[in-house]
């Protein structure tokens, strides 16, 4: 059974996800710069990076919040949700293990704005948080910022050789709508291996 609502084949509609208030032009582009609080307790199942919030999440203040990107429906499909959330929901997922943070701290329009500097001291402000938090697994969402950040320019996509805190990584392919190399299924499969995979060594938390 599809969790998507009726609409042409081969065409995926989010507008049920927009939060009930949508804000309007100003007040996205008045979020620049703005921070969104990460979702996140101490000895998480896993932990997901993204790069850094979008106007849109940071005027709404909700994680993955721009209609069209495909986290959360990703997050369902891969049975970590037993249901699609609303990005409006997001603290429901430290119920289940779960977790988000980012990179880089502050909203922009793109990604492609943030600085290497920006992106190698959010790389080391995430290390001290992984140390801190103590999840079994951390999952950093877009592969370009991974090499980036951590200095690591041949790093591939899935179970990375080093690790960060102390911690197994998994880089995965950034779910906004605008990366088309991938499908909401492949998608899906990746998050649910990374899940798997961190669900195996769940018992270890705590004790790196």
């Amino acid at each position: 059974m599809s969790i998507f609502p009726p609409g042409p084949p081969g065409v995926f509609s989010y507008n049920y996800l927009i939060p009930s208030i949508r804000p309007t032009r100003a007040e996205i582009q008045a979020a620049a710069n703005r921070t969104v609080p990460d979702v996140i307790t101490p000895g998480l199942t896993l932990l997901f990076c993204g790069i850094n919030p979008g106007l849109y999440t940071a005027a709404v203040q909700h994680h993955f919040a721009r209609p069209g990107n495909r986290f959360w429906p990703a997050l369902h499909l891969a049975g970590i949700t037993p249901r699609l959330l609303d990005p409006s929901e997001e603290r429901l997922l430290l119920e289940y293990g779960f977790g988000i943070t980012n990179l880089a701290a502050r909203a922009t329009a793109t990604a492609a704005e943030l600085t290497r500097e920006e992106l190698a001291a959010g790389a080391r402000i995430l290390e001290e948080k992984v140390r801190r938090y103590q999840p079994g697994c951390l999952a950093v969402l877009g592969i370009s910022a991974y090499r980036t950040a951590f200095a690591r320019p041949e790093a591939q996509l899935g179970l990375q050789p080093e690790t960060i805190g102390g911690r197994p990584v998994w880089v995965l392919p950034n779910p906004s709508g605008l990366n088309a190399h991938y499908r909401l299924e492949d998608l899906a499969d990746l998050f649910r291996q990374a899940r798997l995979a961190a669900e195996t060594r769940r018992p270890e938390a705590g004790h790196g």
